[in-house]
């Protein structure tokens, strides 16, 4: 088979999506050697760096940047128009809307959540969003998507769409790696406490940040020190605001700009960490605490009692209250953060980037 990879959205910029790319894409180049892929690269990234090398891999640099959707789409017309016709696909796996129709083979579609339309938006992005997946839902022979909760969402607007579940993955290796040593230079460079407690997640409004302070200033008075660890996404402001006014900025720090490395070495340092987004389609940092061995409280939504099976502590993510309960109920319970910490070294396996491309390879077969 040869096998089309439109990787033009992504970038050099941590996300789950890049996440999920490097880490399946690494199994499915070593377990289809006999196949042919193709990545077609923006013109702000070098995928190719992401991988070592592989002789059954080469790369098309597109002149499409990751950063604009509306000139992607544009200039793309004419590129994957006369692209596509001469490269002769077996397979065209896109990673974002719009889709595109590859004039051969099979259309595939991976798509990690529809937050368009389950937040609170102009009508006028809705609308424009609503048509584009609808179109790239009909372009696309089939749709992967990263959990049950998110087909079901999918199913509930696109009754006919055919999707498959393919969840996110990680590897545990660089986690399992981290030396006393690395701890130590950690705690230092970032003067990190003995106790804290810990969220990762980009600063947008979705992660529900707002909440989490708002907790925090209830656990104020027990010393509760909290470290939130993302890069900007519009919502960065907002949050440094409410920190301030709620009189927490010697509480919560935040980070950003961090090597993975250094994300890493901070999660196996915390004592709690503390995740409450309002919506995902995933929720990658589940993996990665559990990874990190450290046990969690998470959001009461669907995509987070899927993924920890209803085996975690969970609260109500828009109170508060429940949040700083659930909280301190893990923190005064010792018997507790064990029960979570070796559930998570079970579940953690189960997310294998080599499990999840034999399921890839299954799929990208039988079509």
């Amino acid at each position: 088979m040869k096998i089309g990879l439109n990787a033009t959205c992504l970038n050099d910029r941590p996300s789950g999506a890049r996440q999920r790319f490097v880490g399946i894409y690494t199994e499915i180049f070593k377990r289809m050697r006999e196949d042919e892929f193709v990545i077609y690269e923006p013109s702000d990234c070098s995928i190719s760096r992401w991988f070592n090398d592989f002789e059954n891999v080469s790369y098309r640099q597109t002149g499409l940047s990751s950063q604009s959707r509306f000139q992607k789409a544009l200039r793309g017309l004419r590129y994957w128009a006369k692209t596509l016709k001469d490269e002769r696909l077996d397979i065209f796996e896109g990673f974002h809307l719009p889709a595109v129709k590859s004039p051969s083979g099979q259309t595939l579609l991976t798509i990690h959540d529809i937050r368009p339309l389950m937040e609170d938006r102009g009508w006028k992005e809705r609308t424009l969003y609503i048509n584009a997946l609808k179109r790239s839902l009909e372009l696309s022979d089939h749709v992967i998507t990263v959990s049950q909760s998110m087909r079901t969402q999918f199913l509930e607007h696109y009754p006919d769409a055919e999707i498959s579940v393919i969840y996110n993955g990680i590897d545990i290796e660089p986690y399992n790696s981290i030396t006393h040593q690395d701890l130590c230079l950690a705690r230092e460079k970032f003067d990190l406490p003995e106790e804290f407690l810990l969220a990762v997640g980009h600063f947008e409004k979705r992660k529900n940040y707002i909440r989490l302070i708002e907790a925090l200033a209830r656990l104020h008075e027990r010393g509760r020190k909290a470290y939130l660890v993302g890069n900007d996404s519009n919502d960065l402001i907002t949050v440094k605001q409410k920190i301030d006014v709620l009189g927490l900025s010697g509480h919560v720090t935040i980070f950003s700009g961090l090597t993975d490395h250094m994300v890493r070495c901070i999660y196996k340092l915390c004592t709690l960490f503390v995740f409450p987004s309002a919506y995902e389609g995933f929720g990658i940092p589940i993996l990665e605490a559990m990874a990190a061995e450290r046990p969690m409280v998470i959001s009461d939504i669907p995509v987070f009692q899927e993924i920890t099976q209803g085996q975690s502590t969970y609260f109500d993510q828009d109170n508060p209250e429940s949040i700083s309960n659930a909280i301190d109920e893990v923190l005064m319970s010792t018997e507790e953060r064990e029960r979570l910490v070796q559930y998570g070294n079970e579940r953690v396996h189960d997310f294998n980037f080599k499990n999840l491309a034999i399921d890839l390879e299954k799929l990208y077969k039988s079509l």
